[in-house]
């Protein structure tokens, strides 16, 4: 009988989750900290014992299905930044349909990686993440130092003139640096103060990423006056299995590293990986993003249950759906991670069959309606959830964030840089310059 019910949650929370990814820039951690608020309100909507399956088909579904918004409507959250400006490109070409099913493939490839390694995550697992733990200070503080660094030699191509050229690539690097700066800086503040109700302490810093990764893009979306030209249903993708195979490996190193590395989402580690792999050619990288976000997401989950690192103190609470549920559930057996470990592979199937009808009605959408319309209404949606979550200080910290993501937005630097608001902190505090750092800014 629990299994029946496992299967009849898993179902709906990939329905739900699904649905859900197609409303442009709403996270589906907002999603799930109302679903638990609900679920504490009236515990009888959803049984205890199928509580794990449905928080999981959801972010599964999620991490599989926002990659259409994230392509069709420009707002992306923070690890699919860099999908979205070569699906754009294959979309002006008229081939977002076949893009998105690229990122498709590549999402589905991902949850059969992580079904594969699942004997890695016993044994190995645990001596990667105590070699991290040990070394997390340096390792933050290279990241940091890498996201610097590759700001150079930069330039975004823009400007008919050398002059104009010139001013661009000095303007894009500037506004590259100055994202990182004052993203480190509001981390210090919003990490190290209680600004929301305490009893919503854990969307403390939603606020602020909902500004920087999905209302800075959906405003500089409506006053932008692009048109979306004519979309094109492929019946079959452009892609071997060499392209794939180095997708998929570019894609798994890069969701691997922000798995298991605090602060580091799946867009920083598919750059990275991207880099370290050499992965020039735009299928490879399409395919890598869509198997780095899910690995990132779900593979962050998903170590939660394995029962071998539970053992070794407390599991790996690593991504946002692990802190909203660890309060409520915490697995111990190997049962419960061979269950979820189904789990995702039902709601992985399921949601890649998704993709082809949503897509395909996505594209309608945009070509009937104006697209104003749809970033108004998503407006409306984040406006709802923040106020109603965080109330008018959270709107603060929004529009604070709002404040700094429109810098990348418009003027083409890397929407990543916003990271620092996590990475730049907690890389100086685990090099043990916390306290110095708080009492240089007076917020000790």
């Amino acid at each position: 009988m629990d299994y029946i019910l496992i299967l009849i949650y898993t179902i709906l929370g990939t329905l739900m989750g699904g649905l859900l990814s197609m409303i442009p820039a709403l996270h589906i951690f907002n999603v799930a900290g109302i679903a638990l608020l609900a679920w504490w309100a009236w515990p009888q909507l959803i049984p205890e014992v199928a509580i794990p399956a449905f928080f999981m088909s959801q972010l599964v579904a999620w991490s599989i299905i926002n990659t259409i918004p994230s392509m069709f409507f420009g707002a992306p959250d923070e690890a699919a930044v860099f999908v979205v400006l070569p699906g754009q490109k294959y979309m002006l070409q008229g081939r977002g349909y076949e893009a998105a099913i690229l990122t498709g493939v590549g999402s589905l490839a991902a949850i059969i990686v992580m079904a594969l390694l699942t004997p890695f995550c016993f044994y190995a697992l645990p001596a990667i993440i105590r070699i991290r733990s040990q070394n997390l200070g340096w390792i933050l503080l290279l990241f940091v130092t890498y996201m610097i660094m590759s700001e150079w030699p930069k330039g975004s191509g823009l400007g008919r003139t050398r002059w104009e050229k010139f001013k661009w690539a000095w303007a894009n690097l500037i506004a590259g640096l100055g994202t990182m700066a004052l993203a480190g800086f509001m981390g210090f503040i919003i990490l190290n103060r209680t600004f929301v109700p305490l009893e919503m302490s854990f969307q403390g810093i939603m606020p602020v990423f909902v500004g920087l990764f999905a209302v800075a893009i959906i405003a500089r979306s409506i006053v932008s006056h692009e048109k979306v030209p004519a979309q094109y249903i492929s019946s079959s993708i452009d892609l071997d299995h060499c392209l794939l195979a180095k997708g998929v490996f570019a894609g798994t190193l890069g969701g691997g590293i922000a798995a298991v590395t605090p602060c580091v989402t799946g867009g920083i580690g598919g750059i990275i990986a991207g880099a370290a792999t050499g992965q020039r050619d735009d299928r490879i990288f399409v395919v890598s993003q869509g198997v780095s976000k899910v690995i990132y997401y779900v593979g962050a989950f998903l170590l939660f249950f394995v029962p071998t690192i539970m053992a070794k103190g407390g599991g790996l609470a690593r991504g946002g759906m692990t802190i909203i549920l660890k309060p409520v559930f915490t697995p111990y057996t190997f049962e419960e991670y061979y269950q979820i470990l189904a789990v995702m592979m039902i709601s992985g199937a399921l949601s890649f069959f998704m993709m082809f009808p949503l897509t395909r009605w996505t594209i309608k959408l945009i070509t009937r309606v104006d697209y104003h319309y749809i970033y108004f209404a998503a407006l409306a949606i984040i406006f709802i959830i923040v106020w109603s979550l965080t109330g008018w200080m959270g709107m603060f910290l929004m529009a604070v964030g709002t404040g700094i993501g429109l810098i990348p937005a418009f003027y083409h630097s890397r929407l990543s840089n916003s990271m620092a608001l996590l990475l730049i902190w907690m890389a100086l505090s685990m090099a043990g310059h916390g306290p110095a750092v708080l009492k240089f800014f007076h917020l000790d």
